[in-house]
């Protein structure tokens, strides 16, 4: 059984997810609960409560749930964000590699969520949590993700990733000096993530990182020629709107 406890100051809210985990996710015991920073506190310092995964709302009534998280560290327990739409807090998730849903809860959704819960070390938790909250609060100062990987949880410079390349629902991720790692996420999910930062998709295999394209090729099979040499085909769907996009950068550098 995985040890769930949940912290939401909505009493319906709570309910409502005790109840679905209860009919969605017959692994999850719920075995805590608490609508506040203090009591969230009081929960977990329980020593006869053993937490395998926390269901977080952000805002609560005495102040956000990272002055709990702060109080009660290190973490050892898995976290899964609760929350309405909120752009900041989702695009930290997915940098972090940190699990959400959001409100309101569909079951699906929640399944899914519970299905990538792993029992890991605190330090990787740390790690995860230390991006989440440098990203949520400094949504424009960036430059580290965290890659959930087939292997295990990395820690990249978002400047070190060459290209991303995709092989059914899995993507293949290229660093400079040669290091490659394999991911349990779509390449979509890296293109929207990683828009801002100078990656586009040239292929609905590629997303590659402009600052590491040598050449552009025009022609009726245009290309783009990577710094290590590797040659990409731009589709010719896509190439008008990445002609575009150089055209906005020409101006200056690609910035880092």
């Amino acid at each position: 059984m995985i040890n769930a406890v949940i912290i939401e100051d909505e009493i319906l809210g709570l309910n409502n997810l005790r109840n679905l985990l209860q009919q969605h996710c017959g692994g999850v015991q719920v075995v805590g609960t608490a609508s506040s920073v203090a009591e969230g506190i009081e929960l977990f310092q329980d020593p006869d409560i053993e937490v395998d995964v926390a269901f977080l709302d952000i805002s609560l009534p005495d102040g956000l749930v990272f002055k709990l998280l702060n109080q009660i560290r290190p973490i050892n327990f898995e976290i899964i964000f609760v929350t309405a739409y909120e752009k900041h807090a989702i695009t930290a998730c997915n940098y972090a590699s940190v699990g959400y849903i959001l409100k309101p809860i569909d079951p699906d959704a929640l399944q899914l969520a519970v299905a990538r819960i792993e029992r890991r070390r605190a330090d990787a938790m740390e790690k995860r949590l230390e991006l989440f909250t440098n990203h949520y609060n400094n949504p424009n100062v960036f430059n580290k993700m965290s890659i959930s990987a087939i292997d295990g949880i990395h820690f990249v410079n978002i400047k070190d990733i060459i290209r991303f390349e995709a092989e059914d629902n899995y993507t293949h991720i290229y660093l400079i000096g040669g290091e490659r790692i394999t991911a349990s996420k779509t390449i979509k999910s890296y293109e929207k993530m990683l828009n801002a930062y100078n990656f586009y998709r040239v292929h609905k295999r590629h997303v590659v990182n402009l600052n590491y394209i040598r050449k552009f090729t025009r022609g009726e099979g245009s290309m783009v020629i990577m710094e290590d040499g590797l040659e990409i085909d731009v589709s010719r769907r896509r190439r008008p709107a990445f002609l575009e996009r150089l055209r906005q950068l020409q101006a200056g550098p690609l910035p880092q």
